[in-house]
């Protein structure tokens, strides 16, 4: 069955680094855009960036410059590097499956998702 697995997570320092994974199974990643969404406490789930079957990227303007989205379809995992962490990018941090070959930052535009993985972001 099609599975996503986060990994990747953890308690970092402001300013610091953390790359996110995305293991895919059940599935052809190459057929699909993947996309990044977090949630914080009290806050609705927002995209922050996805990747389309073709390589083209989509950023949330409050990480663009600082996070990086990437795919390995070989070793079926999607990437998220973070750089230049902030308190407000704590929150858990999902990977999904979109519906379409074009990325999309809409939570309604995708079919599957990971169980998520803790970011924490503090001093």
């Amino acid at each position: 069955q099609v599975q996503l697995v986060e990994s990747g997570g953890g308690l970092v320092q402001p300013g610091g680094s953390l790359r996110l994974s995305c293991a895919a199974s059940g599935f052809t990643l190459d057929y699909y855009a993947i996309g990044w969404f977090r949630q914080a406490p009290v806050k609705e789930r927002e995209g922050v960036s996805c990747i389309s079957r073709n390589g083209s990227t989509d950023y949330a303007d409050s990480v663009k410059g600082r996070f990086t989205i990437s795919r390995d379809n070989a070793k079926k995992t999607v990437y998220l590097q973070m750089k230049s962490l902030k308190p407000e990018d704590t929150a858990v941090y999902y990977c999904a499956r979109g519906r379409r070959s074009r990325c999309s930052l809409s939570i309604y535009d995708n079919d599957y998702w990971g169980q998520g993985t803790q970011v924490t972001v503090s001093s």
